[in-house]
């Protein structure tokens, strides 16, 4: 079977392909998404059963990109976005076997445990210190720089650990956390540069930017459901295998075989590729190997994601957003979520949903424990840090070996050779998490721009 009348290919259905494919289309562009599993939505994948609601992959995104909250109007009607309640504001952190709220502002940065006396003095001097000139540094350097080694352990780290699952030792801040790294690069200061960007004139959609975390009622599936209608099925192949694209004089012939085992290609002008780095070898094998090299070694961490539902939740009262495990304290968690506490209708009105993460790059052994002694952990952490010692109405266990990218030193490499495939490779687009960051607003503001550029 054969096509030969796509404008654009997409290799993947997750956000980022299905945010591509619903703007190309609604550009009047004709356009195909490959999809090797049985569904799209990669890892957003909502359950609702015996009245819980949670989610297998990410919890929540952060409005946090101009295209999102357009993509939010074009989908009005159809996606009802769920901006979190007040509770979301309270983030805890664990230090000497107690909860501290993380400072929001003056007076509790002040007063709050988790930072040495030393450090919170050395932050009146933050606006003073002179910018860093090394563009590696990584998170843990910068941050020892400017902040002090009580905010790397009792902030940063397991900030890092909620966002990346990874290491600020090895994450380089320039690619991991490029905002941080351009504000004192731009104004010489995290404070002076916070300021100043607050002050700076804004756009009507940059002034909607809210920062806040959200869900959509319903789900993250309701985001994925909508925009695969939008897109239609017809145009969607799920169960590929044997994919392989193959360059011709011009434009691309991508063949796979579909759910029916049935041979199918489809020739278009351009590919865009969205999965992950290590599967790029097999599937596009008109690139050097010495071009993909530095884009298939790029590391992931591995990462376990333990749900626990109760109908009557008899722990520590839960109003928080949730908790993140500094490394320091030597937990088998590296935090703990509450997703009940800040949506509506994911728990009977008595009970909860505590989202528990566990592994990431400085506890790759777990990932390898068995789900007996991975339920053993969940609840050993739950009566520990939660005060809870019921066991939970249902206990659910998920494994991602490919959870999330590690931005580290390796990177300027990754992101040269994207750049010199697709200057080689005319109409051959790399994108997804490989590069331009690895949240639902990066994802989103990616595929847009990739639209756009397609478009004009």
């Amino acid at each position: 079977m054969k096509d030969s009348q796509i404008n654009n290919t997409i290799i993947g259905g997750g956000l980022t392909g299905l945010t591509l494919a619903y703007y190309l289309k609604k550009g009047g562009k004709k356009v195909n998404i490959i999809e090797k599993s049985s569904r799209v939505g990669g890892v957003i994948d909502t359950v609702t059963q015996n009245g819980f609601t949670f989610e297998k992959g990410p919890n929540t995104g952060i409005i946090g990109s101009s295209e999102l909250v357009e993509l939010f109007d074009d989908l009005k009607g159809k996606v009802d976005v769920e901006i979190a309640n007040s509770t979301a504001n309270n983030r805890w952190i664990w230090k000497d076997g107690t909860w501290y709220s993380l400072p929001s502002g003056l007076i509790s940065a002040v007063s709050t445990p988790l930072f040495r006396l030393k450090d919170k003095f050395r932050v009146l001097g933050e606006p003073l210190r002179k910018p860093g000139i090394n563009p590696d540094e990584t998170i843990a350097e910068l941050v020892k720089r400017r902040l002090g080694t009580s905010f790397l352990n009792y902030a940063v780290d397991p900030f890092i650990s909620g966002i990346y699952a990874g290491d600020p030792n090895t994450l380089v801040t320039r690619y991991a956390l490029p905002k941080l790294y351009n504000l004192e690069q731009t104004y010489g200061s995290f404070i002076r540069g916070a300021f100043k960007k607050r002050n700076e004139p804004k756009t009507e959609i940059e002034k909607r930017v809210s920062k806040e975390v959200f869900s959509v009622k319903g789900g993250l599936n309701q985001l994925i459901r909508v925009l695969k209608e939008s897109i239609g099925d017809e145009n969607i192949y799920l169960n590929a295998t044997d994919l392989k694209v193959n360059k011709l004089a011009k434009g691309f012939s991508t063949s796979f075989n579909n759910w029916n085992n049935q041979q199918v290609e489809v020739v278009s002008e351009n590919v865009i590729t969205t999965i992950n780095g290590d599967q790029l070898h097999a599937i596009l094998p008109f690139v050097s190997d010495h071009l993909l090299l530095p884009i298939s070694d790029l590391k992931y961490a591995r990462v376990v994601q333990v749900i626990a539902c109760f109908n009557v939740w008899k722990g520590a009262k839960l109003n928080a957003f949730g908790g993140l495990i500094p490394s320091i304290e030597k937990r088998n968690m590296l935090g703990v979520l509450f997703p009940s506490s800040i949506f509506k209708g994911r728990a009977p009105e008595k009970g909860a949903v505590l989202s528990i993460f566990m592994g990431g790059v400085k506890k790759q052994i777990i990932f390898e424990k068995s789900d007996e002694e991975l339920r053993e952990i969940a609840l050993s952490e739950i009566r520990d840090t939660l005060k809870n010692s019921d066991k939970p109405d249902e206990l659910h266990i998920y494994r991602y070996s490919r959870a999330i990218p590690q931005y580290d030193v390796s990177s300027g490499a990754r992101f040269d050779a994207i750049d010199r495939i697709q200057d080689q490779h005319m109409g051959l687009i790399l994108a997804g998490n490989i590069r331009d960051g690895i949240g639902i607003a990066d994802r989103v503001k990616q595929a847009k721009q990739i639209a756009l550029s397609l478009l004009t």
